[in-house]
């Protein structure tokens, strides 16, 4: 084992006692519901092969949850006579998909453990098994996440979550709020590799030109690319997206080579390999799978456990989208 991943280890292995200092553990559900990741894996399965793209999907729905005062599913509250709006009135949750795929797996849950297991853990749970089922790294996940029961704000998710705009400067500190180190924050940026990106969340970036008249960091053909499928004015740009890389539907490195190539999508993208902070990891990342891998689990971990409700704060919500 290499220092590196002994590193990692070490890492884990401390923020773990962390996690589980906030209500947080690894055998949580063993006497009450052991058999939730043995549901939740199975019946994604269909859905999976139903739809390549939903580990993508998931995973981004994971992320956009966590990142609105922790992962606490409130995400998947829809608004009713008593709660005016729902996160997804955030122009930032655009393109949000397969929300009503956790209430499916909640009811499976529910069958088996009736009022044991939160949406937010179930989510968690998801996002885990959308890497694992892509072809990335299996991820040990503390578990004991309890799920918001107040209403949900879109205006809190416009001033959380990031904008498609966010260079490295703003994307290491959002890490860094949740204790991840650069090299974790350079791995989290790795999920990219899944998925697409929507054409409206890069024409700013087109449009944004240096003094030679290119973007800065973009291979010239790639950009001329990116013109062609987005162009400027168009009246399809919510609907018209770019692959974030070649293997969309599988998660490896291949981000990081695209990056250090000049066809890294968005800002941040492009300057994480200009940035003497970042560039090493991405570098590294490029031709060391396993190693992006172990960072990545870690950064996981870390992203998924922080400001979470736990003990008797919250509430474990019978279905996911409806307040209690």
């Amino acid at each position: 084992m290499d220092l590196r991943a002994i590193v990692v280890g070490i890492s884990l292995f401390v923020f773990s006692i962390g996690a589980e200092g906030q209500g947080l553990s690894y055998n949580f559900y063993e006497n009450s519901c052991p058999q939730v990741e043995a549901i939740v894996r199975a019946a994604l399965q269909p859905i999976f092969l139903i739809d390549p793209t939903a580990p993508a999907a998931l995973l981004r729905l994971m992320f956009h949850d966590c990142q609105v005062q922790g992962c606490d599913a409130s995400i998947l509250v829809d608004p009713n006579e008593n709660t005016v709006s729902s996160e997804m009135d955030s122009g930032k949750n655009f393109g949000i998909r397969k929300r009503e795929s956790i209430n499916i797996l909640k009811s499976m849950v529910e069958l088996e453990c009736p009022q044991q297991v939160s949406c937010s853990d179930i989510l968690v749970l998801t996002a885990r098994e959308a890497v694992s089922a892509s072809g990335g790294p299996q991820i040990k996940v503390p578990l004991g996440r309890r799920d918001s029961s107040v209403p949900p704000s879109y205006k809190l998710a416009d001033s959380l979550l990031p904008s498609a705009t966010i260079g490295v400067d703003g994307m290491l500190q959002l890490f860094a709020k949740k204790g991840m180190t650069v090299e974790e924050s350079v791995a989290i940026m790795g999920a990219h590799t899944l998925g697409v990106t929507h054409c409206l969340n890069i024409l700013k970036r087109l449009g944004g030109l240096d003094q030679g008249g290119r973007v800065e960091g973009m291979a010239p053909m790639f950009e001329a690319f990116l013109r062609i499928n987005c162009p400027q004015g168009s009246l399809t740009s919510n609907a018209s997206f770019v692959l974030n890389d070649p293997t969309t539907l599988t998660f490896d490195n291949h981000y990081y080579n695209n990056v250090i190539r000049g066809h890294g999508v968005l800002r941040v993208d492009a300057e994480m390999v200009m940035d003497p902070r970042t560039a090493l990891a991405v570098k590294r990342f490029a031709v060391d799978q396993d190693g992006f891998f172990q960072a990545f689990s870690s950064a996981f971990v870390k992203f998924s456990s922080s400001g979470v409700l736990s003990g008797n704060q919250g509430v474990v919500r019978k279905i996911c989208n409806v307040l209690d």
